[in-house]
């Protein structure tokens, strides 16, 4: 691994730099795709179909995705999926052009996109630590995040400036581009990002030794859960409904909704700038769940209010706090990973935490179309969130400093060491000493987002 600093490293500024550039396309896309459903249907449970289609590939397919990144060059996946997503992204365009588009469509171009996209990401996920020193990692992390909210914050404003000329489906061409863009980076990056080679197996053991690295450590067991529930009551209706929210209980036109996701993606900037810093200063529990529970807070809040800029101001603040719990488990689940289990222990991660996503929008879009109160299912979300919060900081999330995993040979449990209640260990989370490992150096482990995005 590179001892080079993030700041510093060639590879990652470039990497960095392409990923920039294509989530600004995404951040496009993110906005105007559920402003197009919901132009075609008005509809609060197409909105949530959509969202379902879009994280159902995760519960499909997310396990063996994940093996078969481990198996397969890093760097040539990453440029193949972006290629790929691409073609998926123009097909929308192209077909509203030829005035043949659907709204089933979108659902089949979601289900694609979702799917290659869990290529990129797991692929992503390992490369990451292979760009920048191991102290780098939180601080990297949190530098990534914030740059890709950036993005999130650009990206709705030139949608709104571009929708006064074009008509939203061909704003998305801005996407099918930005995919361009990051295969060219990722071309040029001459850091390898693969694992050492090791012997083929059966997938289906490499799928079980994944599972069993993740369920038998405690603070990643926890964040899986306690991530499954939270996408299920919360984030799966807040995220999936708010043009829905912002419509009908804000009576936002076209470009305040744009303003709205600008917001969110602004406070993701403002705290990823400061992640690192302030987890140098307060443990992983206060840090990550902390920033849960204010973040539900203000969701509930938010949904007390019908006054747009008053609503606005609290989903910045909402979504910057709830970024902490991403970047924080992001980082800790790079450090405890050896780098042969990247691709599996993320998919299997996004396996148990986002398979609730599907079955959560669904539910939550019916809820809604139902009572007719989104407001009210905002406000239930947010207090659901606050509650979970508090429960998982009484477990092992709370004092996850206090355990020190140990990656064993190939197929064995990692060993738990608890540190006594009284001590702390000498180094944070994804800083401490690296560990000889039968892969080779692994950092220390601790115990997850999007990325989420999205996250998770």
């Amino acid at each position: 691994m590179p001892n080079a600093s993030a700041r510093f490293s060639r590879d990652f500024q470039l990497f960095f730099g392409g990923q920039l550039l294509s989530n600004l396309g995404n951040s496009v896309t993110l906005f105007l795709l559920p402003l197009v459903v919901f132009v075609l249907t008005g509809s609060a449970l197409s909105l949530s179909i959509t969202t379902a289609a879009e994280f159902t590939p995760y519960l499909l397919l997310g396990l063996i995705i994940g093996a078969y990144v481990d198996r397969l060059p890093r760097r040539q996946l990453m440029i193949a999926a972006d290629v790929a997503r691409g073609v998926a992204i123009i097909s929308i365009p192209l077909l509203a052009t030829a005035g043949d588009l659907h709204v089933w469509w979108i659902y089949v171009v979601g289900f694609i996109s979702s799917t290659l996209s869990i290529f990129f990401s797991n692929a992503e996920f390992a490369a990451i630590p292979s760009l920048v020193g191991r102290d780098d990692l939180v601080t990297a992390n949190g530098r990534v995040s914030a740059a890709y909210a950036g993005s999130g914050v650009a990206g709705p404003l030139l949608a709104g400036g571009l929708l006064a000329a074009l008509h939203p489906t061909a704003v998305l061409y801005v996407d099918a581009a930005s995919f361009l863009v990051s295969a060219v980076t990722l071309a040029f990056i001459r850091t390898p990002f693969d694992a050492e080679p090791h012997e083929r197996r059966r997938l289906r053991d490499d799928v079980v030794e994944g599972l069993r690295f993740v369920l038998h450590h405690p603070v990643l067991r926890s964040i899986s859960l306690m991530m499954a529930l939270i996408n299920f009551f919360s984030t799966s209706v807040v995220y999936g409904q708010l043009v829905f929210f912002a419509k009908r209980r804000l009576s936002a036109s076209d470009g305040e909704v744009g303003l709205m996701y600008a917001a969110g993606s602004l406070g993701v900037v403002l705290v990823g700038l400061l992640a690192g810093r302030l987890r140098r200063r307060v443990s992983f529990g206060r840090a990550a769940l902390g920033g849960l529970f204010v973040a539900g807070a203000l969701v509930a809040a938010m949904a007390s209010t019908n006054v747009f800029w008053i609503g606005a101001a609290l989903w910045l603040a909402a979504a910057g706090t709830g970024q902490l719990l991403d970047i924080n488990t992001m980082s800790l689940r790079q450090a405890v990973t050896p780098p042969e289990l990247m691709g599996r222990v993320l998919s299997i991660a996004s396996v148990l935490a986002w398979s609730a996503i599907p079955l959560g929008s669904l539910l939550g879009g019916l809820v809604i179309t139902t009572t007719g109160n989104v407001a009210a299912v905002y406000a239930a979300c947010g207090l659901i969130q606050m509650a979970l919060a508090a429960l998982f900081y009484l477990g092992p999330l709370g004092h996850a400093e206090r355990y020190e995993a140990f990656a064993g040979p190939r197929g064995a449990t990692p060993a738990l060491i608890a540190v006594g209640s009284g001590e702390r260990p000498q180094t944070d989370i994804g800083q401490a000493p690296v560990m000889s490992t039968a892969a080779g150096v692994l950092p220390r482990a601790d115990g997850q987002a999007p990325g989420s995005t999205v996250d998770m």
